[in-house]
């Protein structure tokens, strides 16, 4: 019986990626162990309660692995799974359209920030 739960393996993708900060957690875990101070900074304007419940679900899909090691004071870090180095791969494409298109997107993105909606009253 087929699984009818994505309609493509993009969704499939999404499902796991599908998160504003998350896709930037694979880009920096993809470059080296971090600590969780450390990945907050590299990622600069997530707050703690969204990067953590983004960990958390990275965690629960078997994206990262957090290692805890029982340490006074506290000592965590966050790799990635191998699961989670075959998906960091796959963005990578990402990240060079990124690159290459970053100044149009940048454009792009200060036209839709300074252009006010226009309401029409009827």
């Amino acid at each position: 019986m087929p699984n009818n739960t994505f309609n493509c393996g993009l969704d499939a993708a999404l499902a796991v990626i599908g998160g504003k900060w998350k896709p930037l957690v694979l880009y920096h875990l993809a470059q080296n162990v971090h600590r969780y101070g450390q990945l907050r900074r590299a990622i600069g304007r997530v707050t703690d309660k969204v990067l953590i419940q983004q960990l958390k679900e990275l965690e629960r899909d078997e994206i990262i692995a957090r290692t805890d090691f029982q340490e006074i004071p506290p000592k965590v870090e966050y790799s990635l799974t191998p699961f989670g180095q075959s998906l960091a791969t796959a963005l990578g494409a990402l990240c060079v359209w990124g690159t290459e298109h970053m100044q149009s997107v940048e454009r792009i993105s200060k036209r839709r920030t300074s252009a006010p909606l226009q309401c029409e009253v009827q």
